[in-house]
């Protein structure tokens, strides 16, 4: 099956890395293991940051949607429109009208609604995202978090759940060799939550200086600076790796003892994974979408959401029992390799597809 695919807040082949662009990488090599021809259908980025930057738009969506239904007149027509993660900021102006014009099904996959942002401005945008939740022949939640909030404002709304997944190829390959004193941390720095997250955990390894640890951060972005004063007068036993490839990444995380990042507002966290596929337990919060990619007391300990103390103690306890840690680590890797590869993705999503969307990959 030919499926146009299409993420409105940042493509497949946006040169900026982040969970978002990893996440629809995933999703399009799901697809094609499941047997489905897949394109990207546009690069155009539809985020906005304001109101009033997204009504600026309108001239540049009708022309990409005019090229679109230009090109498809001559080349072959998708048979799926796949879109990844519209929400207010970045709805999907494209899909919807299209797969109604071409008797296409329409399928969306972490779409999201919050009633909230009606009030301030995003009503149109809003609306936009809620037609498309409706029109969708089924909307794909990673986590029971989104699956409730789109019941909630939109209960007609035929959805459908995946599990965050990655590609644990390289993890799999690489037998852990972990340090069980090493702590590791992966995350972009920059405002909101991540630096949030940063902040916390700065805050929970102040109280447990005593103890024996180090950290490798794998990380960079434009506030390094702010990220790196938070960690002052620890800097010794910090280390600052900057942002690595995969590879590199699966080298680090195989040769750490405990994964830490407290996850603040984090839609799930695919970094989670990874380092569980490495045999890395987890200390994270019990908030927004974590528990959707930590098994709390199997894989990994998820504390009160905003309580640095209980954080710290969370850390101290793996850091201390050594056989709590390899229980866990073992399990972590387990989970993952077993549970959340692509190859099982993959064949949920096609199942999901054939079932909800009455479509199939080619025999």
């Amino acid at each position: 099956m030919r499926v146009a695919f299409y993420a409105p807040m940042k493509s497949p082949n946006h040169p900026v890395p982040s969970g978002d662009r990893l996440m629809a990488r995933l999703l399009i090599r799901a697809l094609k293991l499941a047997g489905h021809e897949v394109e990207v259908a546009s690069e155009f980025r539809t985020y906005a940051a304001t109101p009033e930057a997204a009504a600026a738009l309108a001239p540049a969506i009708s022309a990409e949607d005019e090229r679109l239904r230009l090109k498809w007149q001559s080349a072959p027509r998708p048979e799926l429109w796949f879109c990844y993660h519209p929400y207010y900021k970045s709805p999907d102006p494209f899909g919807p009208a299209i797969s109604a014009e071409f008797a296409i099904p329409y399928v969306t996959a972490e779409a999201s609604y919050a009633a909230k942002r009606d009030g301030t401005g995003w009503a149109a945008q809003q609306q936009r995202v809620g037609e498309a939740v409706l029109q969708a022949a089924v909307n794909i939640c990673f986590t029971d978090r989104d699956r409730v909030g789109l019941s909630a404002a939109f209960p007609a709304a035929r959805l459908a759940g995946l599990k965050p997944f990655i590609d644990a190829a390289l993890f799999e390959a690489l037998p852990p060799t972990p340090d069980p004193r090493r702590l590791v941390t992966i995350a972009m720095m920059r405002a909101g939550d991540k630096m949030e997250s940063y902040a916390m955990l700065a805050k929970a390894l102040r109280l447990i200086e005593s103890r024996t640890w180090s950290l490798s951060v794998i990380g960079d972005g434009p506030m390094r600076h702010e990220v790196q004063v938070l960690f002052a007068g620890l800097s010794g036993r910090i280390e600052w790796l900057g942002a690595l490839g995969a590879g590199e990444i699966a080298k680090v995380l195989g040769r750490g003892g405990i994964y830490v990042w407290p996850g603040c507002g984090e839609a799930y966290g695919l970094a989670y994974l990874e380092a569980q596929a490495a045999g890395l337990p987890v200390v994270a919060q019990a908030t927004a979408g974590v528990p959707a990619v930590v098994e709390a007391g199997a894989t990994g300990l998820l504390t009160p959401d905003g309580d640095v103390a209980a954080y710290a103690a969370a850390v101290a306890a793996l850091l201390e029992n050594g056989e709590t840690r390899d229980v866990m680590g073992q399990a972590a890797r387990r989970f993952v390799l077993e549970e959340r590869s692509l190859a099982t993705a993959a064949r949920a999503l096609d199942g999901i597809l054939r079932e909800s969307a009455g479509t199939g990959a080619r025999e």
